[in-house]
C-alpha cells in the first residue's frame, strides 16, 4: 500500500463499499421497476410478457440478492447514523459493523426459503 492513502483496504473501507454498490443495484432495480410498471400503459401483452420472465429461476435468484442488496444497505444505514450521532460511534464502528454481517446473515439466512420457495419447487419439485 503506498502511503499516506486514506484506506487499507480494513473494514471501514470495505463496508463503504458495500453501502455505495448495494445503493446502486437498489437504484438500478428501482428504475427498472419503473419502466415495466410504465409499460402496462403502452402495452398490457408486453407487461404480461415481462411480469412472466419475472417468475423465472434467475430472477426469483436475482430477487433473494436484491433482498440481501436492501437489507445490507438499511442496516449499514443505521450503522452510519450510529457513528455520526453517537458521540462514541466512531469508537465502536468496528464492532457495529460485524454485528450488522452478523444481523445480516442471520436474516438472510431466514429469508432464504420464503424468497426462493417457488425456485426450489420448480428445480426440485413440491
Amino acid at each position: 500500500m503506498p502511503a499516506g492513502t486514506l484506506y487499507r483496504g480494513r473494514e471501514g473501507m470495505w463496508s463503504w463499499v458495500a453501502h455505495r454498490v448495494t445503493g446502486v443495484l437498489i437504484f438500478f432495480f428501482l428504475f427498472v421497476h419503473v419502466l415495466d410498471t410504465a409499460l402496462v400503459r403502452v402495452s398490457p401483452e408486453a407487461y404480461d410478457d415481462v411480469v412472466a420472465t419475472y417468475k423465472t429461476p434467475i430472477v426469483n435468484v436475482m430477487e433473494y440478492g436484491l433482498v440481501a442488496a436492501i437489507l445490507f444497505h438499511a442496516l449499514n444505514g443505521l450503522r452510519v447514523i450510529a457513528v455520526d450521532f453517537w458521540s462514541k460511534g466512531p469508537r465502536y464502528q468496528k464492532q457495529m459493523l460485524w454485528t450488522v454481517v452478523g444481523v445480516w446473515v442471520v436474516l438472510m439466512l431466514g429469508a432464504f426459503y420464503p424468497v426462493l420457495q417457488h425456485t426450489l419447487r420448480t428445480l426440485f419439485g413440491s
